[in-house]
């Protein structure tokens, strides 16, 4: 049969991506207390276009997908970028894997069991000289309470929650359970799925007498990442939604130039 794809293209305009996107697809990741997750990943997949092809196959990003059977892991990424380029004659290929992740979390004070699903991220690319590149992002909800209002108010103060996006380069791997307690340690107070009454009691009151602004809670962070010999680059952002403003507060650190994903 005709394949219009591989046919020439006259307009001498390079592709920088194409390919396909938003892909549901399950995955295996590894879990620090059982071993191993399974979970059902959203996937982007990309490849540079020359400008002498008129197409690239899409089909064949699935179906390495399927020869793979992914297991979300360095290895694993490397593997699948250089197939991509292989087999779809590229000079750069890119892969994007978010997925939900889920830890128990015991209430404080009852224990009681709750699941937390974390949104995870892991961007990947490979590049004309077969250098791989990989950036793991966790995406942790938290709870501030605003030193300012605690200082100003007779009693009480205003407080929020908010989502830390944490961004990571290492040299060799890092469990996500790691970066999501190292968020989580720097806000205010952690976020639960299941409280009784006397565990509100008590992370209410942990937080009053530990309130974040957005920007402690980044440079708390960001204290943690530079200290760690194993983190190469990082980026950390935290947006926390107000409970008494109609804007959103904001900060952001890296420790180098954004990534271009």
């Amino acid at each position: 049969m005709k394949d219009i794809q591989s046919e020439p293209d006259y307009r001498n305009i390079a592709i920088n991506k194409v390919g396909i996107k938003d892909l549901s697809y399950p995955i295996t990741v590894l879990d620090r207390n059982k071993g191993e997750q399974h979970t059902v990943a959203s996937i982007n997949m990309y490849v540079d276009l020359p400008h002498e092809y008129k197409g690239t196959h899409m089909s064949r990003f699935v179906e390495m997908l399927h020869l793979f059977r992914p297991k979300v892991a360095l290895k694993t990424f490397a593997d699948i970028l250089g197939q991509m380029k292989a087999h779809l004659n590229a000079a750069s290929a890119h892969i994007e894997i978010t997925f939900p992740y889920f830890i128990q979390k015991n209430a404080p004070v009852t224990h009681s069991p709750g699941l937390m699903n974390y949104t995870c991220r892991l961007n990947g690319s490979i590049d004309s000289n077969s250098k791989v590149d990989l950036v793991s992002e966790v995406i942790v909800p938290i709870s501030s309470v605003c030193p300012c209002s605690k200082e100003i108010s007779k009693g009480g103060a205003h407080n929020q929650r908010g989502m830390v996006h944490l961004k990571t380069r290492f040299k060799k791997f890092i469990w996500i359970e790691d970066m999501i307690e190292l968020v989580e340690r720097a806000a205010s107070c952690e976020v639960y799925s299941v409280l009784k009454r006397s565990d509100e009691k008590f992370i209410t009151e942990r937080g009053y007498e530990n309130p974040k602004f957005v920007e402690d809670i980044v440079r708390d962070i960001a204290l943690e990442l530079k200290a760690d010999k194993n983190i190469t680059w990082y980026s950390v952002e935290v947006e926390n939604f107000e409970s008494i403003h109609n804007h959103n507060a904001y900060a952001y650190i890296t420790s180098g130039p954004k990534p271009a994903f």
